[in-house]
């Protein structure tokens, strides 16, 4: 087999997790790449749907909107997302994210925090019935 230049195996050490979907009633999300600290997923939400109010203690996100239109609420703050643009959310932050328009909002999270476990997630309001009780 002939060696091709820049084209590298991955490492017994590389990050893990690549190319794990999960579905959710509002739409999926592909964790791409996680590793110590930090974690990336692609994430697509359906047109009209939206995420849980929420917030985490332990992680801030990075949004980057890959196609689509994002509403964004983040603390006290409402913003309208499109292709190229980009948010930040800080920890212990409400925030939620939402599909306005009538194409699929793809957008890339990158997670930062010590702990990036799906169970860091506190939800205020939800249209899926998975609010804290």
């Amino acid at each position: 087999m002939a060696h091709v230049p820049g084209l590298a195996l991955p490492a017994p050490g590389a990050p893990k997790g690549v190319a794990a979907t999960e579905l959710r009633p509002w739409g999926s999300f592909t964790v791409l790449e996680e590793g110590r600290g930090y974690k990336i997923k692609r994430i697509e939400v359906k047109p009209g749907h939206r995420l849980s109010l929420q917030m985490h203690h332990h992680r801030s996100e990075h949004w980057i909107v890959v196609s689509g239109t994002a509403k964004v609420v983040c603390g006290d703050r409402e913003l309208l997302l499109s292709s190229n643009q980009s948010t930040y959310v800080p920890p212990c932050t409400s925030h939620r994210l939402e599909n306005p328009g009538v194409i699929s909002l793809v957008l890339i999270e990158v997670q930062n925090g010590e702990y990036l476990g799906e169970d860091d997630i506190v939800r205020f309001q939800d249209d899926y019935a998975r609010a804290e009780s």
